[in-house]
C-alpha cells in the first residue's frame, strides 16, 4: 500500500495522514470549497476539490470518489469517521474497484449498521441485552402491550443510525402514540428508515464502550474501556479511559463481549462495541460503531497503540504482531471535544472566524486539531474545533492537566465548550467518579458558568485599563530637543 485517500476533513484526516506518513505512504486529500485552505489539503501530498461545502455534494460522493482514486492510483481509501465510514454501499464500491476499504467488509457494516440486525447476529453469543423486543414495531396497539410487558419507562428506538436521533423515553401508556410517531419521523427524515423497536430504559446508566481490533488471520483482540458518559444531546463531550468503576473481573467479561460481537459478524479492522452499565453494574450490548471512533486517542495513550497504523497494516492483510497478555493499561487519559458551541445557550452551534487560535502545548497534553488562526467555522459541518487530549500517571492527574490544558486554550471569535470542559473537571460528582449519562441534565445549567466569566471578564477589562493607562503616562512624557 503506497497511497492512501482520505474520504474525510478536518482534524480526523489530518490524524491519519500523519500517521500514513509516518509509514511512508503518500496521502491524497479530498476537500470541498469550503475547506480549500484547511490544514489536512496543506499537508497530504495531493488534494482534490470534489465539490460545493454541503457534504452532499462533496463528502459524500461515494462514486466520485472512487474516480478520483483510480486517477491517482490509490490503493486504499481509509474514511475516518462520520461521512462514509458506516457506509456499505462505499465500501462495497471500493472492494469492487479493487481499492482496499481501510476498515470492516461491507458485509459487517450492514449487519451492525441496523441495530435489530446487530441483535440478531449477536444472539448466539449468550451476550447480556437490554430487556426489550427484538424486531420493528409500528402498530402503537402493539406497542403499548409490548411496553407493558416489560414495563416503563421505555425507550423507542430507530433501528438505523444513531447519535440520539429517532430516540424517544415513554414513562408511561399514555404517551406511547406521540412519542412513537415523533421516533418515527425523525428516524425515518435522519436515515431514510422509520422502523423502531422497544427496549426497557435503564434509568441511571454509564456509557462504556471497549476498542476492538480484529485481523484477517482469525485474531480479535480488545483494548479496554472508555468511559463516555459525559454527554449533552446524546453526544458524547467527555470521554476517558479506564473507566473509574470497572474492576479487572468486569473489564475481563465485558472485553470478552466485545471480541465476541466481532466475532459474530467476521469482523475485520477497528470497532468499538458500545454497553450500557447500570447502577448496579450489570452490563448490556448497545451497538457496534464499525471505524474508527472519535475518542480513540485516550485508548492510544493508555496502550501505547497507534490505532491507525493497526487500521493500515490490518488492511494490507498483515497480522497483528501482538497478543492480549501483551496489552496493559498504563496511566489514565482524558478527552474534551472542544466544540465550536455556546455553553450559555444550550450548546448552540457558534460560528464565526477564529480571529485567535492558540491551543496548549506541553508534556503529556495533545490536541488533534484541523484549524488554524484565521479559518472561518464552516456551517455545513460539525462544529468540533479539536480533541483536546490529556495524559497522567492517574485519573486525578490527568484531570488537574486537563484543567491547567484548558486555561491555556486561548480562542476568540467564536464561543466554545472549554467552560464546560472546565466546570466538569471541578465537579464533585465527576472528580469522585459518582456520575452517569444523565450528568449534564442533574448538574449543568448556564448560570454555573456565568459567575466564572464574569470574574474573567472583570480581570481582562482591568488588565486593559492598566495597559491604557501605561501608554497614556508613556504618552505624556516630555521629548528631548537636540536642536543645537
Amino acid at each position: 500500500m503506497k497511497k492512501i485517500l482520505v474520504a474525510n476533513r478536518g482534524e480526523i484526516a489530518l490524524r491519519v495522514m500523519r500517521t500514513a506518513k509516518k509509514m511512508g505512504i503518500k496521502t491524497v486529500a479530498v476537500f470541498s470549497e469550503a475547506d480549500r485552505n484547511s490544514p489536512h489539503v496543506l499537508f497530504a501530498d495531493e488534494a482534490v476539490c470534489i465539490g460545493s461545502p454541503p457534504s452532499n455534494q462533496s463528502y459524500l460522493l461515494g462514486e466520485k470518489i472512487i474516480k478520483i482514486s483510480h486517477e491517482l492510483q490509490v490503493d486504499g481509501i481509509h474514511p475516518g469517521y462520520g461521512f462514509l465510514s458506516e457506509n456499505a454501499d462505499f465500501a462495497e464500491l471500493a472492494e469492487q474497484n479493487n481499492i482496499v476499504f481501510i476498515g470492516p467488509k461491507s458485509h459487517a457494516i450492514r449487519i451492525m449498521g441496523n441495530k435489530l440486525a446487530a441483535k440478531e447476529a449477536v444472539k448466539n453469543y449468550d451476550i447480556p441485552m437490554v430487556p426489550g423486543i427484538d424486531s420493528a414495531v409500528i402498530d402503537v396497539k402493539v406497542a403499548v402491550e409490548m411496553a407493558k410487558d416489560i414495563g416503563f419507562p421505555i425507550l423507542i428506538k430507530a433501528a438505523a443510525g444513531g447519535g440520539g436521533k429517532g430516540m424517544r423515553i415513554v414513562k408511561n401508556e399514555l404517551e406511547v402514540e406521540a412519542q412513537m410517531e415523533r421516533a418515527i419521523s425523525e428516524a425515518t427524515s435522519s436515515f431514510g428508515d422509520g422502523s423502531v423497536f422497544i427496549e426497557k430504559y435503564i434509568t441511571s446508566p454509564r456509557h462504556v464502550e471497549i476498542q476492538v481490533l480484529a485481523d484477517s488471520h482469525g485474531t480479535i483482540l480488545h483494548f479496554f474501556e472508555r468511559e463516555c458518559s459525559i454527554q449533552r444531546r446524546h453526544q458524547k463531550v467527555i470521554e476517558e479511559a479506564p473507566s473509574s468503576v470497572l474492576t479487572p473481573e468486569l473489564r475481563e467479561k465485558m472485553g470478552n463481549a466485545a471480541i465476541n460481537v466481532a466475532r459474530a459478524c467476521n469482523y475485520l479492522g477497528a470497532g468499538t462495541v458500545e454497553f450500557l452499565l447500570d447502577e448496579n453494574h450489570n452490563f448490556y450490548f448497545l451497538e457496534m460503531n464499525t471505524r474508527l471512533q472519535v475518542e480513540h486517542p485516550v485508548t492510544e495513550l493508555i496502550t501505547g497503540v497507534d490505532l491507525v497504523e493497526q487500521q493500515i497494516r490490518i488492511a494490507r492483510g498483515e497480522a497483528l504482531s501482538f497478543t492480549q497478555n501483551d496489552l496493559k493499561i498504563k496511566g489514565h487519559a482524558l478527552e474534551l471535544r472542544v466544540y465550536a458551541e455556546d455553553s450559555l445557550h444550550d450548546f448552540a452551534p457558534s460560528m464565526g472566524t477564529l480571529t485567535r487560535y492558540q491551543p496548549p502545548k506541553g508534556k503529556n497534553i495533545r490536541v488533534d486539531d484541523g484549524f488554524k488562526e484565521g479559518m472561518d467555522i464552516p456551517i455545513y459541518y460539525d462544529p468540533m474545533l479539536s480533541k483536546l487530549i490529556t495524559y497522567g500517571k492517574d485519573r486525578p492527574a490527568a484531570i488537574q492537566l486537563m484543567k491547567e490544558a484548558i486555561s491555556q486554550y486561548k480562542v476568540e471569535g467564536v464561543e466554545t465548550t472549554l467552560p464546560f470542559g472546565k466546570f466538569v473537571c471541578e465537579h464533585d460528582a465527576f472528580t469522585s467518579g459518582n456520575f452517569d449519562t444523565h450528568f449534564v441534565k442533574n448538574y449543568y445549567t448556564p448560570e454555573h458558568l456565568q459567575p466564572q466569566q464574569e470574574i474573567e471578564a472583570h480581570i481582562a477589562a482591568t488588565i486593559a485599563l492598566q495597559l491604557y493607562r501605561e501608554e497614556q503616562e508613556i504618552l505624556k512624557l516630555p521629548t528631548h530637543n537636540h536642536e543645537a
